[in-house]
């Protein structure tokens, strides 16, 4: 009976349900996924601002980021970020980086409906770094790829590239 009453407490605490924040996720994944797309291959790997890192490093930062995190959402048991024996090698062509980018989508997909309601609310310390209840630590790995894609979005304007729309994220 304490755990209908603990979700049920939860749930009237709800901004929006776990299948909303999933879609806005995704949504963003699948404008990040549009820029790589549009980046030009030959600059992909090599080209950099004011000291910042190329757009495969940025990019494979939040793959990285999202692939290690989904265990560590829906159990606590979180690896140290970077290793694990199921990370896969670096991308050395913008092809390997988006098949690498649709297979952490379909990880992100997989884990999601494993992750008890009450769960978003719990306290954990991700990669024994980021402490803070876990629906702080998603809109923390959101944060993290607009952060980034914002900065490709610089790249590519001084690339002469148009990115796509900021604002176009159609909900998955």
């Amino acid at each position: 009976m304490e755990n209908t009453a603990q979700l049920s407490q939860t749930m009237d605490q709800i901004v929006l349900s776990p299948e909303q924040l999933l879609a806005h996720w995704q949504g963003h994944r699948g404008l990040t996924r549009r820029l790589i797309e549009a980046y030009p291959d030959e600059h992909f790997f090599s080209y950099t601002l004011g000291g910042m890192r190329p757009c495969s490093a940025l990019i494979d930062e939040v793959l990285q980021m999202a692939d290690q995190s989904m265990e560590g959402v829906v159990s606590g048991q979180w690896p140290s970020f970077g290793e694990g024996s199921e990370t896969p090698p670096k991308a050395t062509t913008k092809q390997e980086v988006l098949a690498q980018w649709d297979r952490v989508t379909e990880t992100i997909n997989a884990h999601w409906p494993q992750i008890p309601p009450a769960r978003f609310q719990e306290v954990d310390k991700a990669f024994g770094l980021y402490e803070g209840p876990i629906y702080w630590f998603l809109f923390y790995l959101i944060d993290n790829e607009i952060h980034h894609r914002g900065q490709a979005y610089v790249y590519l304007r001084t690339l002469g590239v148009e990115p796509p729309a900021f604002w176009d994220r159609p909900q998955v």
